[in-house]
């Protein structure tokens, strides 16, 4: 008989650490599952994503079909005669608006609403500074009540 048996068989630092890595490393694996489910959903994604762009082309020329009218020329010239029309009333509207800027009497009236608008502005700023002043005396007030209940408060001992 042999004198080592098989029980008796002595490992090396090196059957251990390879027995070791085979039972607990198992990143070779998973990195060989990781590819493979990435490569699956990158091909599936691919013809999705190709499926999708084939319904957006047969898409676009009904919608260009329904959207866009058959006249196109009627409509376009149905629209510069309508933008032809609008010229012409803008024209009028400025030629009235010339002429009563020539008007003496008009621009009387423009001076003395300007003369009014001036006045109103100043009022109106020395209004702005009397409120101004009520504001500060009201919050000069409200903080001086405000210090002396601070100070009536200080007064009692806390709880």
């Amino acid at each position: 008989m042999n004198s080592t048996t098989s029980q008796e068989r002595s490992y090396s630092a090196d059957d251990v650490g390879d027995i070791q890595s085979r039972l607990l490393d198992h990143r070779p694996i998973i990195n060989a599952e990781v590819r493979y489910f990435v490569r699956e959903f990158e091909e599936k994604r691919g013809h999705r994503e190709i499926r999708l762009l084939e319904n957006l082309n047969k898409m676009v020329p009904e919608a260009n079909e329904q959207m866009l009218p058959t006249d196109l020329e009627r409509m376009l010239s149905d629209v510069v005669k309508r933008l032809e029309a609008a010229n012409h009333m803008a024209e009028q509207v400025q030629q009235r608006e010339l002429e009563a800027q020539k008007s003496t009497h008009l621009q009387g009236n423009m001076e003395r609403l300007k003369d009014e608008w001036a006045e109103f502005l100043k009022e109106q700023q020395r209004l702005k500074e009397e409120v101004d002043e009520e504001h500060a005396r009201a919050v000069g007030q409200l903080s001086a009540q405000y210090s002396e209940k601070k100070k009536d408060l200080s007064k009692f001992p806390p709880p």
